[in-house]
């Protein structure tokens, strides 16, 4: 005689299982985003109304003279206009004198290198005279909003905060994803799950549809 096989209980353990490994992994991918979505959260609110909480731009000039040695190194010769990174020695000098990167590719004319230098929340720029040796140079600040919003559009943030949202991106998936398998595995003693998962759908669906055009 055959003893009963019993399938409930392991329906159970493996729900149980899958419940544990679900839980898991929502809250390591909420703790790893908590940050980037509130810094992400609030940034979406100032980019929404950037004409109104971006402060005044505040530009410093400064100029100066590249010494003899180092102007050797730019000096105006009848090669054709490029882009090309500043020789090292000048790059170096550059941040020391003027308080601006040296780093990057620079525009080289006949009479002229321009190095543009974007960043979050300003801007900036060196430019020297390949005759004379006579630096100038602006930075400009928009403030620390300016700079989030920048973050937020990876805007002049370069590859490591590219880098940075893209892992970002995952956990936010991730968080999202097994939020949606826990809610599925709830949905029968919790009734309006499902309505409020479908008006999450459709209230930014018919705003859509209505309103942008």
């Amino acid at each position: 005689m055959h003893a009963p096989v019993h399938t409930q209980p392991r329906k159970k353990s493996a729900k149980s299982f899958w419940l544990k490994q679900l839980h898991s992994w929502h809250w390591i991918s909420s703790a790893i985003s908590l940050i980037g979505l509130l810094l992400f959260a609030f940034t979406g609110i100032t980019l929404n109304h950037a004409a109104d909480v971006e402060g005044s731009p505040q530009t410093v000039s400064k100029s100066a003279t590249l010494p003899a040695a180092l102007l050797r190194q730019v000096a105006a010769d009848d090669a054709p206009d490029m882009k090309r990174p500043l020789p090292a020695p000048v790059a170096a000098w550059v941040e020391k004198t003027i308080g601006q990167s040296g780093d990057g590719d620079a525009e080289w004319s006949a009479d002229e290198v321009y190095l543009a230098l974007p960043r979050p929340g300003g801007d900036g720029w060196v430019s020297i005279d390949r005759h004379s040796g006579a630096v100038t140079s602006e930075a400009t600040s928009r403030g620390w909003i300016s700079y989030l919003n920048d973050l937020h559009k990876g805007r002049n943030a370069g590859g490591v905060w590219k880098w940075f949202i893209d892992i970002f991106a995952v956990a936010c998936f991730l968080f999202a994803l097994t939020g949606l398998l826990l809610l599925w595995l709830h949905a029968r003693k919790r009734p309006t799950t499902w309505p409020l998962v479908a008006m999450g759908l459709a209230i930014p669906a018919i705003l859509a549809i209505i309103f942008i055009h």
